[in-house]
């Protein structure tokens, strides 16, 4: 099978944007927060806000949710409780301006 070179160009500048192109998966919560492209629930998972980060916040949470599985499993207690207690560390540490989603669904930003 032969690629015409104007195939071949094109894949070439399609994987060279792909390579260099900034990604959701390189943003860390911390960048996410900031730009308030996501935002931290009561629960103790991240949301995205802008849906350009529902990629990253993903693989967040799946981080997130094994730890609280984790210490759920030590403690013997509800994962959801144990993401509920990181939660307040969490908005403790987190940067005046993070976005705060509260277990009524109305966002607010930490002042």
């Amino acid at each position: 099978m032969s690629i015409s070179r104007r195939h071949l160009f094109s894949i070439v500048a399609l994987a060279g944007a792909l390579l260099f192109a900034p990604s959701a998966f390189a943003q860390s919560a911390e960048q996410l927060r900031a730009s308030g492209a996501a935002g931290e629930r009561w629960d103790g998972l991240m949301e995205a806000r802008d849906p350009g980060a529902q990629a990253a916040v993903n693989q967040i949470n799946q981080q997130r949710q094994q730890v609280y599985r984790d210490r759920a499993a030590k403690q013997n207690v509800p994962a959801q409780e144990v993401g509920k207690v990181y939660f307040e560390q969490i908005v403790r540490s987190a940067p005046p301006g993070t976005w705060i989603k509260g277990a009524d669904g109305r966002w607010v930003q930490k002042r």
